[in-house]
């Protein structure tokens, strides 16, 4: 029988490293749900669609067709049969697979394709919903939080590291935004499960992170 873990939390806490590295330890396939939405996110954006038009995405929702496989234990996403993990962590797609990922004609499109990956394989997933909705009987949950000057921290760093230029303030206004977003939607808003583990990483080390889950929260008989 699979067993499943649910990482949910907001945006820049650091779901996408940890699930890695847990994946990597106990050799779980590792779900990132969040690429499945920047895809479409992503799809909306190239064809020139506003994410304020739901009735638009509707009619184009039909005409997205994503896949997830996965090489060398790193997962790939296919939309419409292209590989889109070099474009799908750009800003702008991340605030399109934001915008829409309210809607419910999107969730559902990655819904089934999200639990038949849980039912047939011992996966660690992470999102914003994993818990509540998409694994709500998974056999570990955990809410990762930080800080939002922590989370913009982050994020300043990274894109600096790419050589991006950034304002670390606008930064933490867009993850404090974001947040609102996502706690307030009407479908799936992001909540803590009432049987999820706090984990708070604003003073904690990606190693102490993961480390912490596997002696304490992770029990693989």
């Amino acid at each position: 029988m699979a067993y499943n873990v649910a990482i949910d939390g907001p945006a820049g806490a650091g779901k996408s490293t940890i699930a890695k590295k847990l994946a990597e330890k106990i050799n779980f396939i590792y779900v990132d749900t969040g690429a499945m939405y920047r895809a479409i996110g992503l799809f909306i954006l190239r064809n020139n669609i506003s994410y304020d038009d739901v009735e638009a995405i509707k009619s184009a929702i039909n005409d997205i067709d994503i896949k997830i496989e996965y090489k060398d234990n790193k997962q790939l996403v296919l939309l419409n049969g292209e590989n889109v993990n070099d474009f799908i962590r750009e800003e702008k797609v991340g605030i399109y697979a934001s915008k829409t990922s309210k809607y419910e004609c999107v969730r559902s499109k990655l819904l089934d394709l999200q639990k038949e990956l849980a039912r047939t394989n011992d996966v660690i997933m992470d999102g914003r919903d994993i818990g509540t909705t998409v694994l709500p009987d998974a056999d570990v949950k955990i809410y990762l939080t930080a800080s939002s000057k922590t989370r913009a921290k982050r994020r300043y760093d990274e894109l600096v590291a790419k050589g991006v230029e950034c304002d670390i303030n606008v930064i933490e206004k867009d993850i404090i935004q974001r947040d609102e977003q996502d706690m307030n939607r009407e479908i799936s808003p992001l909540r803590q499960a009432e049987d999820a583990h706090l984990v708070d990483s604003s003073d904690m080390t990606i190693d102490e992170v993961v480390n912490y889950i596997l002696e304490n929260l992770i029990k693989i008989h």
